[in-house]
């Protein structure tokens, strides 16, 4: 059982869970706009998103308000550089232009924790660390699928975007009403601005407006269903969030948001012959 925990304890904590929520996220968006499956991209996506998290984690002291994490500190930067050779390693698997455009948006990951203007990094400037989150995640698992395979920007696309970037935007709440006990205060998150109550009250008005722009796809009753059980999902952990929650509460459960979404789309997609 101690093996066990141990183990689970370094899936989390090696952002190897959060990664492969950014590649179910990735995987969707390649379903839905019918993308051939490029696992060099996928393979890029995965070691890219556990090079980058666990940089903002660990290459600062940002997150050191876990102690606990230092007894395994050693381990999670051998790992991380392994996922970083891999990383490089598929790089030259990708087209360029998704090289480019994932520079664009690893320099967001970069200043997110490196100070660039006066001491500062992004994360530093009031209420702007949960929409630098969600553009990221957005650009990389909507806008790499769609740069790898055309590169024509079309309403579909945008209105995509739009939704990933909001259903991402709230997902980010559980976290940060977990972590109101350790913010610094001139961060100006949603919980401190506006009280837990109100936060939650916010992302269930997005997660509807996320279920309203549907209304402007072509309708594809498994990508319905696979937004609709999503946004249900996410009001549900988000409905349920609490300063006192568990560790595994925001990063395990909420995190598992899109790989369940994905598994539901996939059956829904191959399997039930809904469309």
């Amino acid at each position: 059982m101690a093996l066990l925990k141990s183990v689970f304890r370094f899936y989390l904590e090696s952002s190897i869970h959060v990664s492969l929520a950014v590649v179910a996220f990735t995987l969707i968006t390649c379903t839905e706009f019918v993308l051939p499956i490029d696992w060099g991209l996928i393979g890029f996506v995965f070691f890219g998103s556990i090079t980058g998290y666990n940089f903002v984690k660990y290459a600062t002291l940002a997150g050191w308000h876990h102690r606990s994490l230092a007894q395994n500190l050693q381990w999670i930067q051998g790992f991380s550089f392994i996922c970083f050779l891999a990383l490089v390693y598929f790089m030259f698997q990708i087209d360029q232009m998704v090289i480019w455009a994932s520079i664009l948006l690893g320099l967001f990951t970069i200043f997110y924790s490196i100070p660039f203007f006066k001491h500062k990094n992004l994360r530093s400037f009031s209420g702007l660390k949960i929409f630098i989150v969600a553009f990221v995640w957005a650009g990389v698992t909507v806008g790499l699928p769609w740069v790898a395979n055309s590169f024509e920007w079309e309403l579909s696309f945008v209105i995509v975007f739009i939704q990933r970037f909001l259903w991402i935007l709230v997902l980010t709440f559980p976290f940060e009403i977990r972590d109101l006990k350790y913010d610094n205060p001139n961060l100006g998150t949603f919980p401190q601005q506006l009280g837990i109550q109100k936060t939650k009250l916010l992302g269930f008005f997005l997660l509807m407006i996320v279920l309203l722009l549907e209304g402007f796809m072509h309708l594809q009753w498994e990508r319905s269903m696979m937004m609709v059980f999503g946004v249900l999902l996410t009001a549900l952990f988000l409905g349920f969030a609490n300063r006192k929650q568990s560790d595994i509460y925001a990063a395990f459960w909420v995190e598992s948001t899109p790989l369940w979404s994905f598994l539901l789309y996939w059956v829904l997609h191959n399997y039930l012959f809904i469309s």
